[in-house]
Order: structure tokens, then sequence, then C-alpha cells
């Protein structure tokens, strides 16, 4: 086995687990630092189209609620950029974003694979493809949130989504972290049981988002560092070794020190997601 960015052969065992699959163990390249799965042969060609990742969520409505905070956020950081531009959100999920973008945007579409959504896209007007084949025009920006990291062959992938870029175009990708503080600075061992996934083959941070941009042919304008979730989430974290502390401890977050958190994570290279944006 091979490093898919740098093509190393030394890798070691990352504290944890994956928490849907005991078979699977977590490996971190010692060259580049890329962190991946142990295999990815349970992600077979058609799995995402029927894969239900979110079934605990059965009522997409209820869904959809969970995710508004980021669709916002995400929003609100593209929202200059989107103004009066044509749009496509890769693997848009339950649409959340897309329904905000239509608002910004001169045009904004999906692409989701998924196929138990397609009722739900009707009856919110939107337009989503199921497949990039179906794509017949380009597009000033394409989105991918949370998405990368799914991919068995990310750089492949971003090369043909770059084949939908007009002149001048930008792809926006958001990972989460490798890099998370609640890993590399906290060593919080419950959230190292819990934050691995079977589903996200890869986990990106800066250095190694920027090699994939390379392994891609893609120029980076910028990688950035951005912290989801707040303090209260973090002091849950090690105190209870439980997840959810963003809403049950809520009263210790403010956006002032929200604000303040994140610029010193980002500083250090320890946020829980990174954003970057490429280019041809």
């Amino acid at each position: 086995m091979r490093c898919y960015i740098c093509g190393g052969k030394k890798f070691g065992k990352r504290p944890g687990k994956v928490r849907d699959n005991s078979k699977l163990s977590v490996h971190e390249c010692h060259s580049c630092g890329l962190v991946f799965l142990s295999s990815f042969s349970h992600i077979t060609e058609k799995f995402y189209q029927n894969s239900k990742m979110h079934d605990t969520m059965p009522e997409v409505e209820a869904w959809c609620k969970t995710t508004r905070w980021d669709d916002e956020r995400r929003f609100k950081f593209l929202a200059s950029a989107m103004e009066n531009r044509d749009l496509l959100d890769f693997g848009c999920g339950n649409g959340g974003f897309l329904v905000a973008a239509k608002a910004a945007a001169a045009r904004a579409v999906g692409l989701e694979l998924e196929t138990r959504l397609t009722p739900h896209y009707e009856s919110r007007g939107l337009k989503v493809f199921k497949a990039l084949s179906e794509v017949d025009c380009k597009f000033d920006l394409i989105t991918a949130f949370h998405v990368v990291e799914h991919l068995p062959d990310p750089a492949k992938e971003l090369r043909r989504l770059a084949c939908f870029l007009k002149k001048g175009g930008h792809l926006i990708l958001e990972v989460p972290s490798s890099d998370d503080a609640m890993l590399k600075l906290y060593e919080s061992e419950p959230f190292s049981h819990f934050t691995y996934w079977s589903c996200h083959l890869f986990l990106f941070n800066r250095d190694t988002l920027r090699l994939l941009a390379d392994k891609a042919g893609l120029k980076v304008d910028y990688i950035k560092g951005i912290q989801r979730y707040p303090v209260s989430n973090h002091l849950h974290w090690l105190s209870k070794g439980l997840p959810g502390g963003h809403q049950k401890w809520s009263f210790l977050d403010s956006p002032e020190l929200h604000a303040a958190y994140e610029k010193q994570l980002a500083s250090l290279g320890l946020t829980d997601t990174v954003i970057a944006s490429f280019s041809l």
C-alpha cells in the first residue's frame, strides 16, 4: 500500500477507532501527514446512491434543521462571491445551502447521488443533477462541502469538476480537519472513538489539501481554518466525554468568544474544519 498523496510506504496507526466499523483502522502517512482508512472496499460503485448516510434522521426536514447553522455560515462566507454568478453545489445533501444560494446567485443548482432525496428537491423547487454526465453547462463557482473526504479518488474527481468551471471560476472545498484540536491538542480519547467514520475515507489538513490540489493539477487560491464547533462543545467533551455540548452548554458561548477561539485555533492550525479555494 502506498500513500494516495505522496506515494510513501511508511504509516502509523492513529489512536481511536472507526465508530461504525471495528474492522477498519485509521492510518497516517509518515511522509506527508495524510490520514486515511485502512480499506475502502466497503465503498462500492453505487454505495452513495442508496447509502442513507443520514438514516438517523428519517425525516428529511428534521435533517435540514440540524444543518441550518452550517448552511447559513457557508452562505455568509460566500454571499459576495456568488452574487449574480452561476453556482453548482456538488454533493448538495439536503439542499439547505442551495435554498439560501438561490437568493444571491444568478443560478444555483446541485448534484447529489442519493436517490431518496429526489422528491425533497422537487418539493423545494431545486434543480439537482444525479451525475456529472447530466451537467451541460459551466459555472463560476463549484462548492463541495464535506464531500471530498468521501471520495476514493478525490484528485480525479476534482479534475473532472474543474472541467465545469468557467474561465476565472473557483472550486470551493470544505473538509473536516485531521488536525482538529480535540485530536491534536486535547487528545480526547472519547472523541477519537467518535469522530472517525467509515464514510470518511480521508482526512486532510492545510498541508495535505495543498498537496491534493497539486495532484489534481489545480492552483490554490487560499486555504483557511474554520472552527465549526464552539468552546462549549470542547469543554463538554473534555468534562463528560460526550458530544452535544454546543447544545447542552450553549450558555457558555457568545459570538465574541467563538470568534476569538476560532482565530487562536486557526493561528495554530488546529481548527476542526478547513476551507479552500482552487482554480485552473
